[in-house]
């Protein structure tokens, strides 16, 4: 983890306010704005939406080490709660007053962070959005992040193959209304699956959470108790819904499949409690942006546009004509 710092008496006054979790400021310049510290280090900016979930630990971790490799110092921030946008709001404010060069940031309201990014920019501020874009998409200056669509498609043809023909019952088990990472993930299940929305006898948010995602699949158990293919937003979603299965005794009968990739997911592949999951690299988009920041500061070179950090699908049941990898290799690569 990175080392930690005195902070001023204002900064500490700003986080308790707005309720910034694990606001870290680790520069040692004076913070005059020139994106350097006084040993000559590049000064990089991570905000995440918590600093608790495991995507954005092993996303912090990817940034430190990048970080250290590239000779840049790093602060970071994180939102008390996912969806705290006044404490990212609050985070960009002060990592420009201290003078960064780039900012690294996963929006919790991809709309309501916009103006904020605006004024970072506005003052030379190298701005990339992480895992989540913002809307519109060209608020910031790139984006490095898994293409969600991609990650659902993969899942439903995976899906779509297990279930070798038979009539499909689809639960869809989704994050929240609007929100465009679940949006583009259910909407690629979909198109993977060959199914429209039409075909979803039950939906239910979630909001990735895994004792919500229980009550939202004994919902869809009780309205369509012959449901047999279920979508989730993410693992702790889909382990939520196993819980629900198997109270019921449903649970060697209904296909799960889901995204993310994470070490407890993977292990729940390889257990059975989920037959596939579309694992994504955290780690890979923090590292790839810490470098983009630095690159800008040395020669003024800004990343631009969306850069894909891979996608894998994760499996010990392979389907003929689904690309996949089994979970030796997804526990190598997991994170949490």
């Amino acid at each position: 983890m990175s080392r930690t710092t005195r902070l001023s008496s204002s900064l500490l006054r700003a986080a308790a306010v707005t309720g910034v979790a694990a606001l870290t400021l680790t520069a040692c310049g004076s913070g005059s704005g020139s994106g350097s510290t006084s040993s000559g280090k590049v000064k990089v900016g991570l905000i995440t939406k918590t600093d608790t979930n495991p995507f954005f630990v092993k996303m912090k971790e990817g940034a430190e080490r990048a970080a250290k490799e590239n000779g840049a110092q790093l602060s970071t921030a994180a939102g008390k709660f996912d969806g705290d946008n006044a404490g990212q709001v609050t985070a960009i404010e002060n990592m420009v007053a201290a003078g960064v060069k780039g900012i690294l940031i996963t929006p919790s309201d991809s709309k309501a962070i916009v103006p904020a990014i605006q004024k970072a920019r506005a003052k030379g501020v190298l701005v990339i959005a992480l895992d989540t874009p913002t809307e519109p998409e060209s608020a910031v200056d790139a984006l490095f992040a898994t293409d969600n669509l991609k990650a659902g498609q993969l899942i439903g043809e995976y899906a779509k193959a297990a279930m070798k023909g038979k009539t499909a019952k689809i639960a869809a088990l989704d994050l929240a209304p609007g929100v465009s990472v679940g949006v583009q993930r259910h909407n690629g299940f979909l198109k993977g699956f060959g199914a429209t929305d039409k075909d979803v006898v039950c939906a239910q948010d979630t909001g990735g959470d895994q004792a919500k995602g229980q009550t939202a699949m004994e919902n869809c158990l009780q309205k369509s108790p012959d449901i047999n293919v279920v979508y989730t937003i993410n693992e702790p979603a889909a382990l939520g819904a196993y819980t629900a299965l198997k109270a019921k005794g449903r649970e060697k009968d209904v296909l799960i499949v889901s995204v993310d990739g994470g070490c407890t997911g993977t292990q729940a592949v390889k257990d059975g409690k989920i037959a596939a999951t579309s694992q994504q690299y955290p780690l890979k988009m923090a590292s790839e942006g810490v470098k983009a920041v630095v690159t800008y500061a040395k020669d003024g070179k800004k990343a631009s546009g969306y850069t894909d950090t891979g996608v894998t699908l994760i499996t010990d049941k392979a389907q003929d004509g689904v690309t996949s990898k089994d979970t030796g290799y997804g526990l190598e690569n997991c994170w949490g």
